[in-house]
């Protein structure tokens, strides 16, 4: 049964648990047999924006390509993925112009949790000055206005995020019957 392409779009501060949530729900359609691919922020710097820096136009570029992948596998019935922290609402409300069914995911969690979580030492680093342009430390991140789901996982298990995620996605009839 062949099913609609969607996008799953996963933004949040670094350490909220995008790619961990991703991951989960990623299993969960790929038991339905749903084709599904994802495009995790880190992975994609070291392919597709190769070269960008952090600077506000590096990390709309980087946003803008990731989105114009999500837009043709969507076109194409493939789940597209995406787990990037996108700090900037009007890209992410410019790549969600561009994209049919596209499902914002907010993955909230407070600074000091994302913090205590920094298992790559970044937000030490950040907070030292080592790293300029930091999201959420020297640099803003704006979360959605209207995200189709909103998951606190530092209130929530990862399996209770990941089913509120499934029950959106049947809810808006994206989910094989």
């Amino acid at each position: 049964m062949e099913h609609k392409g969607f996008t799953l779009w996963f933004t949040g501060l670094s350490g909220a648990g995008k790619s961990t949530l991703a991951e989960h729900v990623v299993k969960k359609l790929r038991d339905k047999q749903m084709k599904v691919e994802v495009l995790d922020g880190d992975v994609i710097r070291t392919n597709l924006s190769k070269g960008l820096g952090f600077s506000k136009e590096d990390r709309d570029t980087n946003i803008y390509r990731i989105g114009w992948v999500c837009e043709v596998l969507s076109r194409n019935n493939v789940v597209a993925v995406a787990a990037a922290i996108s700090p900037y609402r009007e890209v992410r409300n410019n790549v969600r112009k561009k994209t049919d069914n596209f499902v914002e995911v907010f993955v909230e969690v407070p600074i000091e949790e994302a913090i205590n979580r920094d298992v790559k030492g970044l937000y030490k680093k950040a907070l030292a000055g080592e790293i300029k342009n930091f999201t959420g430390i020297s640099d803003p991140y704006e979360p959605p206005e209207n995200p189709e789901v909103v998951c606190n996982t530092a209130e929530e298990t990862v399996e209770e995020s990941a089913q509120k995620i499934l029950d959106y996605l049947a809810q808006a009839d994206l989910l094989p019957a």
